[in-house]
């Protein structure tokens, strides 16, 4: 009766063994599967990085913040770059509250007014804007010039109002 016992004991516990076994390794399998997915996925994610990063690059290449020449240009003259950046924009945005902005020689439609959106400084002589009245839109391509006073004058060199149906 005893030797009984302990023959189904061990045929039990040898069934328990093999369950345990085959159970970790399917799961050793699933999660070696699992991780390879992830490395892919990790690879495919810094190659997007690195092409990102290189449109960035592309992208950021007119920007005065990355034009060490221009930088050196104003930093010769004592200005801070990053101080300056604010108060070129801010003084073009401005000209918005003017009755008329000097910069924008288009007029506007149905009483509205033709207003400067957005601005991208290229280096230390160049701006190029975009302006609109909510209907009619367009862009700029400003120089400007800061004075000895420390005041900025612009002038503008080109525009362009885009066709509207």
């Amino acid at each position: 009766m005893k030797q009984k016992i302990f023959i189904y004991l061990f045929v039990f516990t040898a069934l328990l063994v093999v369950y345990q076994f085959i159970s970790s390794k399917n799961t050793f399998k699933d999660m070696n599967a699992t991780i390879g997915d992830y490395k892919a996925l990790n690879k495919t994610y810094k190659d997007s990085l690195v092409a990102m990063d290189h449109k960035i690059q592309e992208l950021s290449y007119f920007n005065l913040e990355r034009n060490e020449d221009a930088m050196s240009y104003f930093e010769r003259d004592g200005y801070n770059v990053d101080s300056l950046i604010p108060v070129i924009k801010d003084q073009l945005h401005e000209l918005n509250f003017e009755k008329k902005n000097p910069l924008i020689p288009y007029e506007s439609s149905e009483g509205r007014k033709m207003l400067i959106n957005t601005v991208k400084i290229l280096n230390h002589k160049w701006i190029i804007a975009d302006f609109s009245d909510g209907e009619y839109w367009g862009e700029l391509f400003i120089n400007y010039f800061i004075n000895e006073d420390k005041t900025i004058d612009f002038e503008l060199q080109e525009s362009f109002l885009y066709p509207f149906d």
